[in-house]
């Protein structure tokens, strides 16, 4: 079975927007607002400055993705390119998937010249940490702090 990843497009928003969807209820038991998550999506694709998402193809079909940003790090002088929204589709996790999104973000990041790569985790997913770490990441020594604004649309409970 081959495995391909392309860049995503805007014909992908359906499965991102699924994809996402499923992911926050997985991983935190957040249900998303579908409208503003379609909106969020659009928004990388008529701002490509925001990234860009990467697709898992298996044989054609779509079977998982990542969103890349970017943080400017002026300690370093590059950015740092973030690594989020992470999905595998159930079936074909443990197949290679994540490990060939990552391999071609680092390919793509050395390539432009970036800092490094970055990405959060839940702290209670072993098995993604383990992933990372076989994949060369460490664990930072920061904690992650956020403050959302009010009266900001998309606010989480």
């Amino acid at each position: 079975m081959s495995l391909s990843i392309r860049a995503a497009a805007i014909t992908d928003l359906a499965d991102l927007a699924a994809w996402n969807a499923a992911m926050a209820w997985e991983t935190e038991h957040k249900r998303l607002d579908p409208a503003i998550l379609q909106r969020g999506i659009s928004g990388v694709f008529e701002e490509p400055r925001r990234g860009f998402y990467l697709i898992a193809e298996r044989d054609g079909v779509a079977v998982g993705s990542l969103l890349v940003t970017y943080e400017w790090s002026d300690w370093r002088c590059g950015d740092f390119w973030w690594i989020q929204s992470v999905y595998v589709i159930p079936a074909a996790r443990r197949g290679g998937v994540f490990r060939a999104l990552y391999t071609t973000v680092e390919q793509r990041a050395a390539a432009a010249g970036a800092a490094g790569l970055r990405l959060y985790v839940e702290t209670e997913n072993d098995r993604a940490q383990t992933t990372y770490a076989e994949l060369g990441m460490q664990r930072c020594p920061y904690f992650m702090y956020e403050a959302l604004l009010p009266g900001r649309a998309g606010k989480l409970p």
